[in-house]
């Protein structure tokens, strides 16, 4: 065994079972897919995805609030902003 070959962290392999009951969302996306190498890799992609939501890689849109939001404040981005926000405005009088 080489120096190499020791330091190198070996594969890990996973066998286990879910049930719908226990998370039936990854059930159902799982279960498109028949046993093998296409589940396989939906369940890494997923796992995979998650670990970087779960690290802030991914920023999901739903989480953005206004407040959030980071508008430039340049004179034109402000001017388009006043426009578009007096769309909501109510009606002027006549």
């Amino acid at each position: 065994m080489s120096a190499q070959e020791r330091g190198a962290p070996r594969p890990i392999r996973l066998v286990f079972e879910l049930s719908r009951e226990e998370n039936p969302r990854l059930f159902d996306e799982l279960s498109q897919f028949r046993q093998g190498r296409k589940r396989v890799n939906r369940l890494r992609l997923l796992a995979y995805d998650g670990l970087l939501a779960q690290h802030g890689v991914f920023a999901m849109a739903s989480l953005k609030t206004p407040d959030t939001i980071e508008v430039p404040k340049e004179p034109d981005v402000q001017q388009a902003a006043a426009v578009t926000n007096g769309l909501f405005q109510p009606a002027i009088p006549e």
